[in-house]
């Protein structure tokens, strides 16, 4: 009997935006969840801290809703997921959407989780590998390691290509 292999780790974001190609564009827009626990919400997810978290307090799927005000270039979606403290908790299954509002949303990514344990990286990028344009991505728990109910969340942040500016030529 084989195990299957544990997600690997992607590199902290911090390292991304570093590199001058990509930034954070979270704080743009108006997050919303499915539930939560109370003081385990928006704000645990986005505050920078590996120790917090989102907590679901409901049936799954649990969506994490993130809407633009204006149609934004989104190149990858980074969450941050910890087997080790989470457990039951700790998604294994992720469906990524796209789209204009809640009522066209398509999914572009389903992620499979075994054990993860950091960043996971996921390219949102069209058919021609080009990053996507987008007013809103969901993102769906659809289920969680060891069948368990509600799900954690430690962070999630959205990046955007920077774009090369042409003034000054």
């Amino acid at each position: 009997m084989t195990t299957p292999n544990k997600t690997p780790p992607g590199a902290d974001p911090k390292q991304l935006e570093r590199t001058g190609t990509v930034r954070e564009i979270g704080s743009q827009a108006v997050w919303s969840l499915s539930s939560c626990k109370p003081g385990f919400g928006v704000d645990q997810l986005r505050d920078d801290n590996l120790e917090t978290y989102w907590q679901s307090d409901g049936s799954q799927p649990h969506l994490v809703n993130i809407q633009f005000r204006r149609k934004t270039t989104v190149k990858t979606l980074c969450i941050y997921a910890d087997y080790k403290s989470d457990e039951s908790y700790t998604p294994s299954k992720i469906s990524v959407r796209v789209g204009n509002n809640f009522h066209n949303l398509q999914e572009i990514r389903q992620l499979e989780l075994v054990e993860p344990s950091g960043w996971i990286h996921v390219p949102l990028t069209d058919t021609h590998k080009k990053p996507i344009r987008t007013f809103m991505i969901q993102i769906a728990v659809l289920a969680n390691h060891q069948n368990g109910r509600d799900t954690h969340m430690r962070q999630i942040k959205v990046y955007t290509p920077v774009e090369e500016s042409s003034i000054g030529d």
